[in-house]
């Protein structure tokens, strides 16, 4: 990965033909302004296919996306579209699109479609069903072309329905080693025959136990031994929300090989600490190469009042002594993480 200015990243969830004028003012506004250079759009099955419309899920179209990756181009920032991949296939017990369309690929089909936490977190399509990669792929790309991407961004985070016991297919199998397949799979799609960077999050591959990180920061079931069987040139997205005393896995990442980039939500002092505890771990493995910048994600529900509320807000808006609002503690965070990247990291 070959990086000149340093990585400024934002994250947010899109797929609405209604709001792509608001969205692309909130690219040429807000984004481009406070420098951010890379914009990692999850549009996931909100995308209307064309390949497989029985997966759509969502109003944007081609002619929407070709729109919103040319003002990216015109503003000097890189479009990478996220599809989620393995898990995520819906929230709870009520599968996603592609599952309703294709439920033979579920990977816990037994499980009742109003099941809740902690009995189930959300589906997950079955690694080793011998047609789901052929359709996962089409749509990627699909994706990459209307986008016109040369990164790809394959999710992969909060995988917890893997080698169920109940699978046909699965039952029995190694946890990271079917983790590992999956990642190898994709790459070996992304990377290998399309020529496009592959990017993910990285969490599944942190050892909760060997960290000190709960079962969402980190993997408690296995998974996290599938960082030694998948390649080195998959970029690592490692997410950290809470302020903690130590990251040790952006440096475990480092070590294996990975460019690695700390990912923070709307906390400003809990991304500065991991944006600073990143960088000293970087410096201190004489590996600064391999942390090349943040993001900052939103998990916001993007509508018309929150772009609107973005793009209207005031240039220094953190001087009031009011409480911020979520959305408000966003654009700070984005703010005070992109002028902490400077050009030498």
């Amino acid at each position: 990965m070959n990086v000149i200015d340093p990585v400024r990243a934002f994250h947010l969830r899109f797929g609405s033909h209604d709001l792509v004028e608001l969205f692309k003012e909130f690219i040429e506004k807000v984004l481009a302004p406070k420098g951010i250079n890379h914009l990692l759009l999850e549009c996931n099955t909100s995308f209307v296919f064309e390949s497989h419309p029985e997966i759509t899920d969502g109003t944007l179209t081609k002619q929407d996306a070709r729109e919103i990756a040319a003002v990216c181009k015109n503003n000097g920032i890189r479009l990478i579209p996220l599809f989620q991949c393995l898990g995520h296939q819906g929230w709870g017990g009520a599968p996603n699109s592609i599952l309703k369309a294709h439920p033979e690929f579920d990977e816990t089909p037994y499980v009742p479609l109003d099941a809740k936490w902690p009995e189930i977190f959300c589906r997950s399509w079955c690694p080793e069903h011998p047609d789901v990669n052929q359709l996962v792929f089409g749509l990627m790309d699909e994706l990459i072309e209307a986008f016109d991407a040369d990164a790809f961004h394959v999710g992969m985070d909060e995988v917890y329905e893997i080698a169920d016991d109940n699978c046909p297919r699965c039952k029995g199998k190694d946890r990271a080693d079917l983790f590992a397949k999956a990642v190898n799979d994709m790459h070996g799609h992304l990377v290998e025959d399309r020529g496009v960077e592959m990017f993910m999050w990285g969490d599944r591959l942190n050892d909760s136990e060997k960290m000190g990180y709960d079962q969402w920061e980190g993997d408690t079931f296995g998974t996290h031994k599938a960082i030694d069987f998948i390649p080195k040139d998959i970029v690592m997205m490692d997410w950290h929300y809470e302020r903690l005393d130590l990251y040790p896995s952006i440096g475990n990442f480092i070590e294996k090989g990975f460019t690695v980039i700390p990912a923070c939500w709307f906390k400003t002092d809990a991304a500065i600490n991991l944006l600073n505890e990143s960088k000293h771990q970087a410096k201190e493995k004489r590996a600064e190469s391999k942390l090349p910048g943040m993001i900052v994600t939103s998990w916001n529900n993007w509508d018309k009042e929150s772009f609107e509320r973005f793009i209207t807000m005031p240039p220094n808006p953190f001087g009031c002594d009011e409480k911020l609002e979520e959305l408000d503690e966003l654009y700070r965070t984005m703010e005070i993480i992109t002028k902490n990247l400077s050009n030498r990291m």
